[in-house]
């Protein structure tokens, strides 16, 4: 396996050994060791999908379906795939779940770390970096679906048992890697969400010097609070740290989107993006630190005409961050067909047999990302005019009382029953059929998006530029 260098933070770039600048870019792994129901076609959470899949599956389907997905989703062709692009660096979310039970608190789980460590070689081998990016803490430290959340509160900054059980598992993950240059660094809270925004500065500074008493040489790579959008919780920068902003563009995520022209009355164009990014990195450019956007992408409609904007959207921000010496990790790289790279073919064994539950999905805007609300708006609108009524002050975190509604009605209350649906998919599906159904998301076995392949591909072959 070739040697990948040590990076670490320079001033306002990340560098080598050599000290030459290095801009990592690349990918998020969606959907692997961190699930998330749009990635590949669940309702609900990911902890929820498993109990329905093992309900149905039996003990040991459920182990050979997951054993094989968990080598074919992310495999050496797709290491492959992804360097001949020019990608140099691959985030990876990770859920404790794989390390820690919650009836074993404090326990690691050996076991667990050995899909991560065939991981980090496949890509080492093709120059490729890892960030480990811890996207589901025991607790919950946000109120969705994606950190395997049932519930809409972040009970992890509340209950101080959670915030332990992180900072020992995070003591175990640099144990581990601490003399491992293929990892780039460590992203130790995705997307953090303090309602309070009093407890996330005095937890990070706790986990930083855990880590750093262990390992003192790899980065961090900081989430801002609010979903990784407010750095109002830091002062001085942490040594070798990065700050991740995420950078969504409305344009490419809302159902009628437009771009470049106007999105639900407000208009988006190039100058939109960047000022939009300008304000989201406003702390980085503060305090002279490396600028990387560990989150971002449009979603695919699947519209010629809307989807020709989106890729125009992605070209644009790709070129601001260009221009302003940003690196990058672009969401997501596979899943079922709705924003990833690489997607499971249409017609696949997988996607027929849950098929039923994808249009009972689509129809009651079920997922939060990707779909939409119009077959709810009868019980939605409603529910808003009550609220408007009777609690017109009523503005709870983080996005206030239309998506916190939103968010009990189709992420929850119409999302829990439909998992025992989407486990009823799988019943009669014996060990084999069930390893077969896993390898759809195999490389081979999927289609590309080759429009976003060409946008990619083009940006990281292009000329840095040095404005900062």
């Amino acid at each position: 396996m070739p040697a990948l260098p040590w990076i670490h933070v320079d001033g306002a770039h990340l560098a080598d050994e050599s000290g030459a600048r290095t801009v990592l870019a690349g990918f998020g792994l969606g959907g692997w060791m961190n699930m998330e129901n749009f990635i590949t076609g669940y309702p609900g959470t990911e902890s929820q999908q498993r109990a329905a899949l093992r309900s149905a599956l039996g003990d040991e389907g459920y182990r050979r379906f997951f054993d094989r997905f968990l080598d074919d989703f992310f495999g050496e062709a797709d290491a492959r795939y992804l360097a001949s692009l020019g990608v140099n660096a691959l985030r990876v979310p990770l859920n404790y779940h794989h390390f820690e039970d919650d009836d074993r608190p404090f326990v690691i789980k050996e076991e667990g770390f050995a899909p991560l460590d065939r991981l980090i070689e496949r890509c080492a081998e093709q120059g490729i970096h890892t960030i480990l990016d811890l996207h589901a803490l025991p607790g919950s430290q946000n109120q969705h679906w994606h950190s395997d959340n049932p519930t809409h509160q972040a009970f992890f900054w509340t209950h101080r048992h959670f915030q332990d059980r992180v900072v020992h598992l995070w003591e175990a993950i640099a144990d581990r890697y601490r003399d491992r240059p293929e990892v780039a660094g460590y992203n130790p809270v995705n997307e953090p969400a303090d309602p309070s925004g009093a407890v996330i500065g005095p937890f990070y500074e706790r986990l930083e010097r855990a880590i750093r008493a262990v390992d003192p040489r790899h980065v961090l790579f900081l989430d801002g609070n609010k979903y990784s959008t407010d750095f109002s919780m830091f002062s001085e920068p942490a040594a070798n740290a990065v700050y991740t902003a995420h950078d969504y563009a409305f344009p490419g995520i809302a159902r009628d989107g437009v771009y470049p022209g106007t999105t639900r009355g407000e208009h988006y164009d190039r100058d939109v993006l960047e000022q939009t990014f300008l304000r989201r990195t406003e702390f980085m450019r503060t305090t002279g630190t490396p600028i990387w956007i560990g989150e971002f992408g449009p979603v695919y409609s699947g519209e010629s005409d809307q989807d020709a904007g989106r890729y125009q959207l992605l070209a644009d921000q790709l070129a601001i961050y260009r221009e302003h010496g940003a690196g990058w990790s672009l969401w997501t790289y596979k899943d079922i067909g709705l924003q990833g790279l690489v997607y499971a073919a249409p017609g696949c064994a997988y996607l027929e047999r849950i098929a039923p539950v994808l249009e009972k999905k689509a129809r009651l805007g079920v997922d939060a990302w990707g779909s939409d609300d119009r077959g709810v708006r009868h019980i939605l609108d409603p529910v808003d005019e009550l609220f408007g009524a009777e609690f017109a002050d009523f503005d709870p975190f983080p996005w206030g009382r239309t998506k916190w509604a939103a968010t009990l009605v189709r992420n929850i209350l119409l999302a829990e029953p439909l998992v025992g649906q989407f486990g009823r998919c799988f019943e009669g599906v014996s060990p084999d059929e069930a390893e077969s159904l896993a390898a759809c998301f195999a490389f081979d076995a999927c289609v590309r998006r080759d429009g976003l392949a060409e946008i990619v591909g083009t940006h990281l072959h292009a000329e840095p530029v040095t404005r900062r």
